[in-house]
C-alpha cells in the first residue's frame, strides 16, 4: 500500500509539472503589433503575403528576449496612433519617426535607428538637384508621415506648388515613375530599398532634408511595456541579434 501511495503521489506530482508547464506557455503576453507594410526593408510582405521587415524581425527578437509574444496585424500608417489609443492594437512598428507632435499621443520606446528625409526624381530629371528646385513642382508623400508634414513646411514657404497624398509609400513611389509628380519626399532608407528594386528609374538629389529617429511605440502611460521593449532592445542590441538583423536587410 506504501509502495502503491508513493507511485500515486510521484505520478500526481508528474501531472502537476506537466500542467504547471502547459500554463505558462498559455499565460505568455501576446501584444498586438500595428504595421503598414509597404515601407520595405522595415516592414513589407513577401511572395506569401506575410509580413517580413527589420522592424518586425527587431520587435519579435525583443519578444523573445522579454518572454512575451507578438502578433502582427496590417493597419494603414495613419490609423496606427488612433488604433494605439483604442487598444486595438498594443505597438507599433512601422518605421515611425519619434517627433515631439506624437509624443503628445503615444510613448515611445528608445530610438532603435536612424533615418532622414530625402527627395527623389526620375532617373532622368536633370531640373531638381535640391528643395530650392521644388518651386512651381508638384510633390508625392505617404499620408500621416514626416515626408508629409515636410512637404507642407516647404509648401508654406512657396517652395512646393502641389502636394499630392496617398496611403503607402509605393503608389508615392509608382506616381513619381509614371510620370504624376515632379518628386517625392520619403524617408531615406526606404526610398533607397525602392531604388534597389527599380534600378535606373529613380534617384535622390540634394541633401538630407532631416534626421529621424524610428522607436515603438506604445499607449500613453503603458510603463510596463514600454520598459519590456527598452530592456528587450538593450539586450538585443547588446548580445548581437541587432546586428544580424541589420545585415540581413540593409
Amino acid at each position: 500500500m506504501k509502495r502503491f501511495l508513493k507511485l500515486s503521489l510521484a505520478v500526481l506530482l508528474v501531472l502537476g509539472l506537466v500542467a504547471t508547464v502547459g500554463c505558462s506557455k498559455k499565460e505568455a503576453q501576446v501584444y498586438i503589433v500595428g504595421t503598414e507594410p509597404t515601407f520595405p526593408p522595415f516592414e513589407m510582405t513577401d511572395e506569401n503575403n506575410n509580413i517580413i521587415g527589420f522592424d518586425i524581425d527587431l520587435i519579435k527578437a525583443i519578444a523573445e528576449d522579454q518572454g512575451f509574444e507578438v502578433e502582427i496585424q496590417q493597419l494603414g500608417f495613419d490609423g496606427l496612433i488612433m488604433a494605439i489609443q483604442s487598444g486595438n492594437i498594443d505597438i507599433v512598428a512601422s518605421g515611425m519617426s519619434i517627433t515631439e507632435e506624437r509624443e503628445k499621443e503615444v510613448d515611445f520606446s528608445d530610438p532603435y535607428i536612424d533615418a532622414g528625409l530625402a527627395i527623389a526624381v526620375a532617373a532622368d530629371n536633370e531640373d531638381i538637384k535640391g528643395k530650392e528646385d521644388l518651386a512651381g513642382k508638384t510633390v508625392a508623400v505617404q499620408i500621416g508621415t514626416t515626408g508629409a508634414a515636410k512637404a507642407e513646411e516647404l509648401k508654406a514657404e512657396g517652395l512646393i506648388k502641389e502636394i499630392k497624398t496617398f496611403n503607402t509609400v509605393d503608389v508615392v513611389v509608382m506616381e513619381l515613375m509614371n510620370g504624376g509628380v515632379d518628386a517625392i519626399i520619403n524617408d531615406l532608407p526606404v526610398t533607397q530599398a525602392y531604388m534597389s528594386k527599380q534600378p535606373g528609374k529613380i534617384k535622390i538629389v540634394g541633401e538630407t532634408l532631416a534626421s529621424d529617429s524610428y522607436g515603438f511605440a506604445v499607449r500613453e502611460g503603458n510603463k510596463e511595456l514600454l520598459d519590456k521593449i527598452n530592456a528587450g532592445l538593450k539586450n538585443v542590441m547588446e548580445n548581437g541579434k541587432y546586428e544580424e538583423i541589420q545585415a540581413k536587410y540593409f
